[in-house]
Order: structure tokens, then C-alpha cells, then sequence
């Protein structure tokens, strides 16, 4: 914003094994032991601004002489989008003052403020520094952006903002009960990239099943091409591909089994079977040498130069990774394989949300000032603005008429075409930051990709760090509704 021991014997299929298992019953994110500090009530704040009138062009009543700051992440999809729905903001409100700063430090550039009571009034909390979301919740930290969301949009006044979003978007700002805490800006399709010009080289079309998969990375092996790479240092990117793959085996329950924090979630057998396939491609040395070294620019950037196929990322990897995307690379996005025909949900299943985090503080000084920048940029005009600098879809259910799709945004649409209703949206990312991350992604899947755990270890470890979490009363947990 990156496989143990047990191979199929032979004439033992895979959904056998499944079967038998049921029968038998970044770097570690900065700073993240500090958050509960971050989230504090901190001092006495600063004084709000003082609202102001209501009107058919002002509908959130934003002082028109109050200042805004904004404070953005400074990732793959830069800052320019920003910058422009900025100049539209003090377009509106020539008066207002509005200092824009972009940073990749968010919690600690932000922790001392919120500490202080003195939070900006506009934040993207995203990065490998993102603030805890469950904890800014439980911690009353945040604006409800209900009237944000109750608001007329900026091009319709007939037309609430939430009537022009994409499906799930309010939903995924919601924690527990009605109020939406958070709106995700861009629309990130997850699933495994690769470069359409190198399956044709290998006279290869994207693999449906795992069989097909493990076929083909062995081919690839014999020109020299390993199978996969992905963001060594910061494994929690391999579940944007291996999320959907359990959901797609076993079913949606599953990953909200998981989410719930439910006792033995990941000792489901869909969990075994797909952490299993993962391993194999360790075993049968189908992952790209030195990837648990790597971040997430080194990883793409091997990747881009063809030495992987197959790489797990967000869409975001398309513009983050422009300058070293050959022209020719026709790249392209597939939803998950699966195991064999015999999985939940049809191939095409796929993790597709919100991202791109902002949030207005409980302790901003301009809260509506922030809600409306937010506002502008759920325009139609900002939101192409977007697409058209950053190659990836906004929140804005629309927004892409008149623009020329880029390979992978076009290869994108089409995998959320194909997938249908079969989109599966994991929350664990949401709603408990660190154990995702550090526990889940760093010292689980990353040590089982690198070897040094199997699937069985792996999965017996993250069952013990959700149990953990499950039993921490410091934590506020969340449920699917």
C-alpha cells in the first residue's frame, strides 16, 4: 500500500483431504504497541470552529472562513488527486485556508496530535503506519460521517451521497450499529497479477484449479521463471490472494468465522487445505529466491522484469509500479485458483472493497470542513480525476465513461464483472490492524512461506494470536451484523 510438508499422494485428491481434516475434527507496523496511547482521550483539544449557515450549496454548513487541514498517505496512489479536489475546496471557499500535507508516517507523525487533542480535520489512515481502526472506534475518536452520507452529492442535490456509492462501501465504515466511521475512497480489487504477454509464452492461459497452477509454475521453472513472488517483508499482502481462495473452498462463512474471531475459525478445513496448496509452492521451489527479503517495491519490481509470474497485490500495483511495467506487459488481474470443481463458490471469486481509509477525528477543529472535502471528492468530476491519474476505481459507483481504461483498471472491471455476487470482502484488516499485520501476516503466513513453519504450525500459532485477541478485553471486537 505485500507451503509443509504434506503433498497430494497420488490418486488422493485434494477434496479428499479436505474430507479427512474435517473428519478428524512492512516489517512489524511501527509503533503499534503505542496506539492505545494514540487513541486516548489525550488533553483538552482545541477549540471548534464555529459552524456555519446551511444552505442548498453549503449542506454540511461549513464555516466559509474556517481553515482546513488535510493530512494524506503518501502511497502508490500518490498525491495529485488530492491536491486537485484541494483546489476545488478553496475554490468553493475562498476564504478558508487549507494546509495539504502528505506523508507515509502516518501514526507517528499523527499519535502526538491525537495525544494532544489537536488532530487535522481530514485524514487518510492508510500504510504500513495506519492507525488502528478498531481502536479509534472503541475510543470514541472518530466523526460519524453520517451526514456526509445523509447529504446531497456534489453534482445531484436529489441524490444522497450514499445513493452514488459502490455496493459495501458505507457498509465497511460501519463497526458495530448504524454510525459509519470511515470512508473508503478507492475501490481495490485484490487477486493475483501477472503479465498476460508471459502466459502467452508459455502457451498458457491463467490457471482455475491448483493442479493447473503447480503445472504451470513447473513449466515456467524449466525457462527459468519462478511461479511467485510477493512482499517478503510485509506478508501481509499474501492474503489478498489466499483470503479468497479459503472463502471460495469453503465458503464465505468461513472468512466471517475468522473475522468474528470465532474459537478454532482457522482450523476449518478450507484454512488447511488452501494453507497447504501455499506451501507447496515453497516445497517445490516455485517461489522467486530471496522473496521473504524483499519488500513490496523490490517484489513488483522483479515481478515487472518477468522473473515471476504470479504476484499478490491491490490495484494500486498498477500505478505504484508504473515506471518499471513494461508497455507490452498486458497486465492483468485473475481472481484466485481454486482447489477443483468441487469448491463452495465458482471460480471468479474475488476480494474486492473499499480502500484508502479517510477519516474526520471526534477532536477535528473543522469537521464539517473535512466531511465536505470528502464530499467533493465523491464527484463524479474528482472521481474520474482519480481513475485517470491513479489506474483505480473510487468509491463513486461510476466515474469511468469517457476515460480509456488502462490495462490492468479494464482487467480489473472485468474480473468484478465476471465474479458477480461472489465477492467476498475480509474484514481482519479493518477491525483488528495489528493482529492482521504483524501476528496473522508477519510471524504467521510469512514464516510458513519461508519454510520455517508448516501449515500445521502456522495454523496452530494464528489460532493461538486470534484466541489471544478474542480474550483481550482492552480490544473492542467487532461481529459480522
Amino acid at each position: 500500500m505485500g507451503s509443509t510438508a504434506h503433498h497430494r499422494a497420488e490418486g488422493v485428491g485434494r477434496r479428499d483431504l479436505i474430507k479427512r481434516s474435517a473428519a478428524l475434527g512492512l516489517v512489524a507496523t511501527p509503533g503499534m504497541g503505542l496506539l492505545s496511547a494514540c487513541a486516548s482521550s489525550g488533553g483538552d483539544g482545541q477549540e471548534k470552529a464555529e459552524q456555519g449557515k446551511k444552505t442548498a450549496r453549503n449542506p454540511l454548513g461549513v464555516n466559509d472562513t474556517a481553515g482546513l487541514e488535510f493530512v494524506l498517505f503518501d502511497g502508490g496512489f500518490g498525491k495529485e488527486y488530492a491536491e486537485d479536489a484541494v483546489k476545488i475546496y478553496e475554490h468553493d471557499f475562498p476564504k478558508a485556508k487549507v494546509k495539504f500535507a502528505a506523508t507515509q508516517k502516518i501514526q507517528s507523525t499523527l499519535q502526538p496530535r491525537f495525544n494532544q487533542g489537536t488532530p487535522p480535520d481530514l485524514i487518510d489512515n492508510s500504510g504500513a503506519e495506519q492507525m488502528d481502526m478498531g481502536v479509534l472506534v472503541g475510543k470514541n475518536q472518530l466523526t460519524d460521517l453520517t451526514a456526509l452520507l445523509d447529504a446531497p452529492s456534489y453534482d445531484d442535490p436529489k441524490k444522497k451521497v450514499r445513493d452514488t456509492l459502490r455496493p459495501g462501501i458505507v457498509e465497511m465504515g460501519q463497526f458495530d450499529g448504524d454510525p459509519v466511521w470511515i470512508l473508503y475512497y478507492a475501490y481495490t480489487v485484490y487477486g493475483v497479477w501477472y503479465s498476460q504477454k508471459a502466459l502467452d509464452s508459455l502457451d498458457a492461459a491463467y490457471p482455475e484449479t491448483w493442479d493447473d497452477m503447480l503445472a504451470l509454475c513447473a513449466k515456467a521453472k524449466k525457462k527459468g521463471i519462478a511461479g511467485w513472488t510477493y512482499a517478503g517483508k510485509y506478508p501481509y499482502y499474501i492474503p489478498f490472494s489466499l483470503y479468497p481462495m479459503i472463502g471460495k473452498v469453503g465458503g464465505r462463512e468461513v472468512l466471517d468465522a475468522i473475522d468474528n474471531l470465532e474459537p478454532n475459525a482457522w482450523k476449518h478445513p478450507a484454512v488447511k487445505a488452501c494453507f497447504e496448496a501455499y506451501y507447496e509452492l515453497y516445497k517445490k521451489g516455485y517461489i522467486l529466491q530471496g522473496t521473504p527479503g524483499l519488500d513490496h517495491i523490490q517484489s513488483q519490481t522483479a515481478w515487472a522484469k518477468g522473473k515471476a509470474l504470479f504476484l499478490p497485490n491491490g490495484s494500486w500495483v498498477e500505478n505504484e509500479s508504473a515506471n518499471v511495467i513494461p508497455s507490452d506487459f498486458g497486465l492483468a488481474v485473475s481472481a484466485p485458483s481454486g482447489l477443483d470443481s468441487s469448491d463452495k463458490l465458482p471460480f471468479g471469486t474475488i476480494w474486492a472493497s473499499g480502500g484508502e481509509p479517510f477519516i474526520v477525528p471526534a477532536k477535528a477543529k473543522n469537521a464539517e470542513g473535512g466531511m465536505e472535502q470528502l464530499r467533493i471528492m465523491l464527484s463524479e468530476a474528482s472521481s474520474k480525476n482519480f481513475t485517470a491519474k491513479v489506474k483505480s476505481l473510487t468509491a463513486f459507483n461510476g466515474g469511468t465513461s469517457g476515460i480509456t481504461l488502462t490495462p490492468g483498471l479494464k482487467s480489473g472491471v472485468a474480473a468484478l464483472e465476471k465474479a458477480g455476487g461472489n465477492v467476498v470482502n475480509p474484514r481482519l484488516q479493518d477491525w483488528y490492524v495489528q493482529l492482521q499485520k504483524e501476528k496473522i501476516g508477519v510471524s504467521g503466513l510469512g514464516e510458513m512461506m519461508a519454510g520455517r513453519l508448516t501449515p500445521a504450525e502456522a495454523i496452530k500459532k494464528i489460532q493461538a494470536f486470534a484466541d489471544e485477541a478474542a480474550k483481550d478485553s482492552s480490544i473492542k471486537h467487532y461481529k459480522h451484523q
